[in-house]
């Protein structure tokens, strides 16, 4: 057997059992600064408050959220699975902690990119006990309450925390899961726990990958045929109240929602839309049965498209759309008649990446006129199309190299976001873990003003294999390496000491709120047990 491997299982066990004496804290994402004490404060579930002066709704929700999850009750120490260890030494307690209290100075902010998720903690015993907590605007009290949610230990003889002082901010302005519910269809509930799990993690950011070419669950206001014709079937859709739940719970929890609509291509979905679509045509310029992307030579099109991206506008309160624009096939196109005659009157000659240019200049200038900014697959900027400044760039191609296009995308002047390393769909055998966590997007050759550029990235799941039945699994908790990456310092990059961190942090932050994150580490055992969780967790406890 590999030495170091059995080394590495060895410290997993080792520090997961440290975490029961003083001194070893398990904080994910590591905080960019913190430290603490051997004394600890103990707290009382009856006895203990959230508090701030502010009346934030989302704050007030969020403080009862969190009561339940700093107190999930130790599972009955008796059981063999239970979430602690009745035997641990018992830490040195100097007094309770009856209050955390949170000063906000904007509690009313909105939800953007580049909202600040910047807080401070204090825990501290003496002279007296207190907690507290200052965060500038509402985002970084919802980090906070996290942080001190991981930091308290449950025991079997009650709830304990370090005397302790973190100051954290997030590396990165753009943390997110891309999330495909076209491939296969993913139920709400799903879908809400994975929100649960981004904010155990501190992403802010689900990208919603909506529809595709196989079908469109997304039940349009303005054109609900589309998803009538083009989801799998009418239980297989997202409702208006579906999104707005959807959006209201991400909220909620610091998150931004925004939608993936691509086009030109990956649209066959849409095709209940009259003239939408490219008919494709075999020998003899007939006909073939068959459709393409968008037919871009039709000006009802753009008609259509303004609607739909208004009613987008209208419907997601995020700044940003995502309008996908890759992977575009020009078979179709170039097999059709009047596409060749309009190609020969713009002068495009055979060269369909100037149609699809064309077609990507009206789409950005009708997105743009319903109120949108926008986010771009880099096939986009590859063919060349003039997009606005302010467009955020996702990077997805790793040819030559992930950090050749990072470089050649930001000497640009764009803005953009990594997803290139780690496409969590491609799955092997092992810790493949370790490489999302090496993967930094600031690791190219570039000046101080091209890496400012990278606002940070996405870990994308496509959904081809993948469905309600092991979406958690397949996504957590590798996302936590690249949640890790994101947010915390360029010098936390020790896979050896993560390693360990990392499976606590499936055990006690993922597994035992009830998210079934597999384990990634080979074999170890997790206090606590999912099945067990779930027996003495009630319902809807979370």
């Amino acid at each position: 057997m590999d030495n170091h491997y059995s080394f590495k299982m060895m410290l997993i066990g080792v520090l997961m059992a440290l975490h029961c004496v003083e001194g070893y804290i398990a904080v994910w994402p590591m905080p960019q600064t913190m430290s603490t004490t051997n004394s600890y404060l103990q707290l009382h579930p009856k006895h203990f408050q959230l508090e701030s002066d502010s009346q934030s709704s989302i704050l007030q929700r969020a403080f009862q959220r969190y009561m339940k999850l700093c107190f999930l009750g130790p599972l009955p120490p008796n059981d063999p699975a239970a979430a602690v260890d009745p035997n641990a030494p018992k830490p040195h307690v100097i007094g309770n902690l009856t209050s955390l209290f949170f000063q906000i100075d904007n509690p009313n902010t909105d939800l953007k990119l580049g909202m600040d998720e910047s807080y401070s903690l204090s825990i501290r015993g003496t002279p007296q006990p207190v907690g507290f907590v200052h965060s500038k605007e509402l985002w970084g009290a919802l980090r906070a309450l996290e942080t001190f949610s991981q930091l308290i230990n449950a025991r079997a003889d009650g709830f304990f925390v370090s005397e302790s002082k973190v100051i954290d901010f997030p590396r990165f302005s753009h943390r997110g899961t891309l999330v495909d519910t076209a491939r296969h269809y993913l139920s709400m509930k799903t879908i809400l726990q994975h929100l649960d799990a981004m904010a155990y993690n501190k992403l802010n950011v689900f990208h919603w990958h909506i529809v595709d070419d196989q079908s469109f669950p997304f039940v349009s206001l303005t054109y609900p045929n589309i998803s009538e014709f083009g989801a799998y079937t009418q239980r297989h859709i997202y409702t208006p109240d579906d999104v707005n739940k959807v959006i209201d719970y991400a909220r909620d929890r610091g998150i931004r929602v925004v939608p993936e609509f691509d086009t030109p291509g990956h649209s066959l979905s849409w095709g209940s839309i009259p003239g939408l679509l490219t008919p494709c045509y075999g020998p003899n310029n007939i006909p073939n049965g068959k459709f393409g992307p968008i037919n871009p030579i039709v000006e009802s099109n753009y008609q259509f498209l303004l609607k739909f991206f208004s009613e987008i506008k209208k419907r997601f309160p995020d700044a940003y759309v995502h309008l996908g624009g890759d992977e575009v096939s020009f078979a179709c196109w170039a097999s059709n008649p009047d596409i060749q005659d309009f190609m020969a009157q713009k002068g495009f000659g055979k060269n369909y990446a100037l149609l699809e240019q064309y077609y990507e200049t009206q789409l950005l200038k009708l997105v743009e006129k319903a109120g949108l900014q926008y986010i771009i697959w880099q096939d986009v900027i590859d063919n060349k199309v003039k997009v606005n400044p302010n467009t955020v760039v996702q990077i997805w191609r790793s040819s030559p190299s992930y950090k050749s296009e990072l470089q050649r995308i930001t000497k640009l002047k764009l803005k953009t976001i990594l997803s290139s390393c780690w496409y969590l769909d491609l799955i092997g055998y092992g810790r493949d873990w370790e490489g999302y966590y090496r993967c930094d997007p600031q690791n190219f050759k570039g000046t101080t003003a091209q890496k400012d550029l990278v606002l940070g990235g996405e870990a994308c799941l496509w959904a081809e294999y993948v469905d309600t039945t092991n979406f958690l699994e397949r996504m957590w908790p590798r996302a936590s390496a690249i949640a890790e990456r994101l947010w915390s310092s360029a010098k936390v990059n020790n896979v050896d000491a993560a390693l360990p961190r990392i499976d606590f942090h499936r055990c006690q932050h993922l597994v035992r709120r009830g998210i079934r994150a597999q384990p990634v580490n080979g074999y170890s055992f997790c206090q606590a047990e999912y099945n067990t969780v779930m027996r003495y967790m009630k319902k809807n406890e979370l």
